[in-house]
């Protein structure tokens, strides 16, 4: 129960009305150190209630202390994208709907003298893409010294999207915060380290094990295809006959634009989602695909940073990524809060090499299925099998023993 880990009876309300009853595996973790006010590292899949996890511990800290005097915000929560801005923002009124507290938002493709609006209030929690809050930085529009507490969102994307300068900078100009909190889909590599070590202070480890009940359950498994053109027919007959709402993966605009006009040709309704798109025309393909007005969503993966929309059936790569890491970020998409999912990939001769990678990466066979009337000619390369080295014939030379 949320009440058992001492949050406010406000916040316990708003949670309760929101339909959550029990806290979930890393909400568990990082609420307790979190309250305490010790710097958190934390290792949260998309899809198991990270959020609540620092908004939470967060807003009881607001409450517990409330302002003293005017001036602006306390606690600065940054994410990578303007979807996932907007996403905590509208989290972060839920759960404080029952206080006093005031939230904002500032993202870019928003029009700046809403920004100033936004500014312009005591703001308690500020939501914000790192870009747009540096550019107020710069023109001191906005003060970052009030800022008690820096939350960053999904740090690993932030790092793939060279936001890791800023974000320092960001942190220099809050230098006199009393709490760091990063929370990351994975903790590998050496970005993330040197993100941790600059910003975060004898940081509590946490990484979550999901129950079975909140882990995403997701079915995975691929068709080999043995051209472009057959990967295109498995395709159209998985959009066809098996599922409800799909996000289909490409690699680039161009290829985006080249399976939509495809897709569309043969009858397929499709929104799509692709870099250097206007915000207007992209929100509006977002909300057609959450209303479920459309049921097929085309993205590359720099445009699908921040997707997250509840009952996704399928991810679909149309396309390998080109890492391991990006592909388990893909089929996050699907199985969101314990409900099934599943990720299906068309992999041609020249991509099974990521295949094995990802394999490797997340320790499990993905599952070779074929459509009957689709069946691959080609057979699957089996990997090369190691020879021993025969044994050298040479025999050892026996040295003379040392004379006593």
């Amino acid at each position: 129960m949320f009440e058992e880990l001492e949050l406010d009876e406000k916040l316990c309300q708003a949670v309760a009305e929101m339909g959550y009853s029990t806290p979930t595996s890393i909400q568990s973790l990082v609420i307790p150190p979190a309250m305490e006010g010790q710097d958190i590292l934390a290792n949260a899949p998309t899809g198991t209630g990270k959020t609540a996890a620092f908004l939470l511990p967060a807003c009881q800290f607001l409450l517990d202390f409330p302002r003293q005097h005017p001036g602006s915000c306390r606690i600065l929560i940054l994410t990578p994208t303007r979807e996932l801005a907007l996403q905590v923002y509208e989290q972060a009124l839920q759960i404080t709907k029952h206080t006093d507290l005031v939230c904002g938002v500032i993202t870019g493709g928003i029009n700046y003298g809403t920004d100033r609006e936004t500014l312009e209030k005591n703001l308690d929690i500020l939501v914000a893409t790192p870009g747009r809050l540096f550019e107020h930085i710069e023109k001191e529009s906005f003060d970052c010294r009030d800022i008690e507490s820096l939350v960053l969102d999904e740090a690993d994307r932030m790092l793939d999207m060279g936001f890791s300068a800023i974000v320092n900078q960001i942190a220099a100009e809050a230098r006199w915060r009393k709490q760091s909190m990063l929370f990351s889909a994975t903790l590998e590599g050496a970005g993330i380290a040197r993100f941790a070590k600059d910003l975060l202070t004898n940081p509590v480890l946490l990484e979550a094990n999901p129950s079975r009940k909140e882990h995403a359950k997701i079915l995975q498994w691929i068709h080999l295809a043995d051209d472009p053109a057959h990967k295109y027919n498995l395709l159209k007959s998985i959009l066809s006959n098996q599922i409800q709402s799909a996000v289909v993966f490409v690699k680039t605009r161009d290829r985006l634009n080249q399976l939509k006009q495809m897709l569309e040709r043969d009858g397929f309704s499709i929104s799509w989602l692709q870099g250097e798109m206007p915000q207007d025309k992209r929100n509006s393909a977002l909300q057609r695909f959450k209303d479920g007005e459309i049921n097929i969503l085309l993205a590359t993966d720099v445009a699908s940073r921040g997707i997250d929309v509840d009952n996704i059936s399928h991810v679909i790569n149309y396309d390998l990524p080109r890492s391991a890491d990006i592909y388990v970020h893909r089929i996050g998409r699907t199985g969101r809060a314990g409900k099934k999912g599943t990720a299906i990939s068309l992999a041609e001769a020249h991509e099974m090499g990521i295949i094995a990678k990802i394999e490797r990466y997340t320790k499990q066979r993905l599952k070779r299925r074929v459509i009957e009337d689709l069946r691959p000619k080609n057979k699957e390369a089996k990997p090369p099998v190691k020879k021993k080295k025969p044994k050298s014939e040479k025999k050892k030379i026996k040295r003379p023993k040392k004379k006593k």
